[in-house]
């Protein structure tokens, strides 16, 4: 194994790593997005495909600064060692850039719910009189219906 052949393989092998967490982040992300935009989809997927594309550049600029070896390859244990190296280096930055963007989608979630929270238009503020959600009104089975209520000016038959 030489030292081409190592950074070839370290190449193929973090890209695959990157495009596999960057799909997973984007379809999982997806419904927190949905959520934090209230069920906008066009909103939430574009956030979405913005949040990938940095997740991508920042993953694979960490590899291309980081492909550069300390020394030559000069057996296939060598390049193994560098190439485990390498791949490691790239998982934890992975796992950090997931854990990022999962507390940056928590925290949109969370304000999202926190302006919901304190919206002074949401209906309740309108109806201070309204029951709380949930609770059955008695009001329309008090109100006598039309047969019932008696008619002005005596009985028509």
């Amino acid at each position: 194994m030489n030292t081409v052949g190592t950074y070839l393989l370290y190449l193929l092998i973090s890209t695959g790593l990157t495009l596999v967490v960057g799909t997973g982040v984007a379809r999982s992300g997806r419904a927190f997005l949905l959520d934090v935009f209230g069920g906008n989809d066009a909103l939430a997927a574009a956030v979405s495909r913005l949040l990938v594309l940095g997740f991508y550049l920042l993953s694979l600029g960490f590899v291309t600064l980081t492909m550069r070896a300390g020394g030559q390859v000069t057996s296939a244990a060598s390049g193994l060692q560098l190439l485990s190296v390498k791949i490691g280096e790239v998982l934890l930055v992975l796992g950090a850039l997931h854990l990022l963007t999962m507390a940056a989608l928590l925290r949109a979630r969370r304000m999202a719910q926190a302006r919901l929270l304190h919206n002074p238009f949401r209906e309740s503020a309108h109806w201070p009189d309204a029951p709380p959600a949930g609770e059955a009104t008695t009001a329309l089975a008090e109100t006598p219906s039309p047969d019932s209520a008696p008619l002005a000016g005596g009985v028509l038959q």
